[in-house]
């Protein structure tokens, strides 16, 4: 009987086992220096991150490439090659906008709206799907993107949160701490990144002692209203808590518990967080002065992100 128990929990793990995970990165168009250079910092970081797991199929798309041509086209591929037991993870960071109606992703040249990108993502046979909007106005996609096995999270509760974001950098930073992995698993979970991200966004506008213009949300059922956390005698957060989205194995694992690589991400939220508010200083400072202070901090933060890189 033993036997027989063991064999169907075999059975029933075993496709999991040998799913490939497809990740798609995109860091859309920045509009100026500060935010190109985040973006693509930000890309480059969850690529280097996603080649170290085994299982992955990567594909991140920045600068001239973050087209709507070349993400339809990689999503297209992974259309054309994945199976229904194979899981998706599609990060969007960058800029986006609400018109009242349909969202919009910002790229080079046009842009992509969800409802494009919904018709695109529904041809996918992957039966596990999870699509991170971290951008501006993210909240005004989840409607579109809302599908059974496709879990939304978005930095903004809705289209008119239309603010610059940073929940982006707690969500890469999430890929980058043990800490995110609360259950000591070995692996953190969409859920487990969300719970991170979500508090460490609201502590960035805590400790700048400003009113938080982002309010992460998510939805996983394909049905409903987006939420923060899950409601009492909700299936919200089902999908979330069983899909993983990175294991902390082998070179992955070395690298988040590198004391050197944890100094560096310090420095690196420590820079950005200067930056952001040199942003939000701006109108109160010299435009001599806010230049030359933005510089030297950008210029710091590629050389941290040089660092990291290495």
């Amino acid at each position: 009987m033993k036997r027989m128990v063991l064999g169907l929990l075999l059975a029933v793990a075993g496709p999991r086992c040998h799913a490939a995970v497809y990740y798609i990165t995109v860091a859309g168009l920045g509009g100026e220096p500060d935010y190109e250079q985040r973006f693509t910092a930000n890309a480059k970081d969850l690529d280097k991150i996603y080649r170290g797991s085994a299982a992955g199929h990567v594909v991140t798309l920045a600068g001239d490439d973050a087209t709507r041509v070349k993400l339809m086209d990689a999503l297209n591929d992974v259309a054309r090659n994945a199976k229904p037991e194979d899981d998706l993870v599609l990060i969007l960071i960058g800029h986006g906008s609400f018109d009242g109606e349909e969202y919009k992703f910002n790229l080079v040249g046009p842009d992509l709206s969800g409802t494009e990108l919904a018709a695109v993502l529904d041809k996918i046979p992957a039966k596990r799907q999870l699509v991170v909007n971290t951008t501006s106005a993210s909240g005004g996609s989840v409607i579109a993107l809302q599908h059974p096995g496709r879990a939304v999270i978005t930095a903004t509760k809705t289209g008119t949160e239309k603010n610059a974001t940073v929940f982006a950098r707690y969500w890469l930073q999430a890929m980058q701490d043990p800490a995110a992995d609360t259950d000591k698993s070995g692996s953190i979970s969409a859920m487990e990144a969300f719970v991170y991200a979500d508090r460490k966004t609201a502590d960035f506008y805590s400790s700048q002692k400003r009113l938080a213009t982002e309010h992460p949300v998510f939805e996983d059922t394909g049905k409903g209203e987006a939420v923060r956390t899950i409601p009492q005698g909700s299936r919200e957060g089902a999908l979330l808590s069983t899909f993983t989205v990175l294991r902390l194995d082998g070179g992955n694992a070395a690298i988040a518990n590198d004391p050197a690589h944890q100094a560096l991400l310090a420095k690196k939220e420590e820079l950005e967080r200067k930056i952001d508010q040199l942003k939000y200083e701006k109108a109160a400072m010299e435009p001599g002065e806010y230049k030359q202070a933005l510089t030297a901090a950008l210029l710091e933060l590629a050389k941290v992100q040089q660092e990291m890189e290495k």
